[in-house]
């Protein structure tokens, strides 16, 4: 592998992981809501059935992103792990 290709996979970012149980029939509005905030975080469904999801995000937004989790908490939330 040359040097250039080598460089690209060095400076690979490193996501953090929240995991929380929130309202199943409220994931895509979550979704929806973190779609809206390009490159904030992006959400997996873990279990639809449970609300059992997943958030990636950049370790450096981790405050914004927690201050819009707590903001709209009352909506989704069930319990934050």
């Amino acid at each position: 592998m040359n040097k250039a290709m080598n460089c690209g996979l060095e400076k690979k970012k490193q996501c953090s992981l929240l995991q929380m149980e929130i309202t199943p029939d409220r994931i895509h509005f979550l979704k929806f809501i973190l779609e809206g905030y390009d490159g904030l975080a992006l959400l997996s469904t873990v279990d639809a059935g449970q609300g059992i999801v997943e958030i990636r995000y950049p370790p450096e937004i981790e405050c914004d992103l927690r201050k819009l989790l707590h903001n709209i908490g009352p909506q989704i939330v069930k319990n934050i792990a």
